[in-house]
């Protein structure tokens, strides 16, 4: 029976760790992303609730300058 030298044999245990070391790191990027757009799903939802009581106070018609905080309306009266 034909055997594998030992060179040969090491050379496909290193190939076949690296391989499943890059599955594992591709998962766990994988992992990430998912936890990443829910933080972006969460972010949308405060931001929109945020908005909602901006309108409730300002108006519909406020215009605001995320800059310095000033409220006019669409008119550019303040």
């Amino acid at each position: 029976m034909a055997k594998l030298s030992k060179s040969e044999l090491e050379n496909i245990h290193k190939l076949m760790s690296d391989f499943n070391q890059l599955k594992i790191q591709l998962g766990d990027t994988m992992i990430t992303q998912h936890n990443l757009l829910s933080k972006v799903d969460e972010l949308k939802v405060q931001y929109a609730e945020e908005e909602r009581l901006l309108i409730d106070k300002y108006g519909s018609d406020a215009v605001i300058n995320i800059q310095t905080g000033e409220v006019t309306d669409k008119s550019g009266e303040s």
